[in-house]
């Protein structure tokens, strides 16, 4: 695991993969309840039955009888991949990033067990982390989290095509539903994303459009990988 040192104040990019290279979703519904996650396990308040209490209510919809809603992280970006997923989060109090991947572990691998009848972490360890120390490797990742990894899911047999393809896959990626890009495409909104400096980085949809293929394409993107 590798988890690098920050405090209030930090972004991070947020890796969590599968056990043994595992899917974390297993269809649709498992991808929709993800967005639930990042939004009701990101509070200082957990509704331990908040399935059953948001159960006939719209999509994201907070109960009013809950108290006033208190993010532990602001969340500026996600992508769920089959097998992992990426996060650009900003720690905004003490703990609050750990806090909340673990509820997000825990609540994706009860899930999935009592789904499937089975046992042990769904989880490859804990999650790793790379700590952003400038904006222009915050830009960078921001187009590496929402389009590389969205072009991969256009069509995973050739991303080299993808890219060259761009108009085409970035069509279909802003309307990627498991993606924070159609935020940024001005596709969508809702109240998972707190965009925070990214906002005023990317004040047009035009600039985030442009700025992405020119990472694409000139291959900056490699440099963020994880190990």
């Amino acid at each position: 695991m590798r988890v690098e040192p920050y405090s209030i104040g930090s972004y991070l990019h947020i890796v969590k993969r599968g056990a043994r290279g595992m899917a974390i979703v297993g269809n649709d519904a498992d991808r929709w309840r993800f967005l639930k996650l990042l939004l009701y396990m990101n509070d200082v308040y957990l509704d331990e039955n908040w399935e059953q209490t948001v159960g006939t209510m719209g999509f994201l919809e907070r109960p009013d009888f809950w108290p006033e809603r208190e993010p532990l992280v602001h969340i500026l970006a996600f992508t769920l991949m089959t097998n992992h997923l990426h996060l650009l989060v900003k720690e905004i109090r003490q703990g609050g990033v750990s806090l909340f991947m673990k509820r997000l572990g825990q609540s994706m691998t009860n899930h999935h067990n009592g789904k499937h009848k089975q046992s042990g972490s769904l989880f490859q360890g804990s999650f790793r982390s790379k700590t952003i120390d400038s904006d222009e490797y915050l830009r960078y990742v921001a187009a590496y989290v929402m389009v590389k990894n969205t072009f991969e899911l256009f069509s995973n047999i050739d991303f080299a095509k993808n890219i060259y393809d761009f108009e085409s896959a970035w069509e279909w990626a802003t309307t990627y539903p498991f993606s924070s890009l159609g935020e940024y495409a001005n596709i969508r909104t809702h109240p998972i994303v707190e965009k925070d400096v990214l906002g005023e980085i990317y004040t047009d949809p035009i600039i985030f459009k442009s700025f992405s293929k020119e990472v694409l394409l000139g291959g900056e993107w490699k440099q963020f990988e994880f190990e």
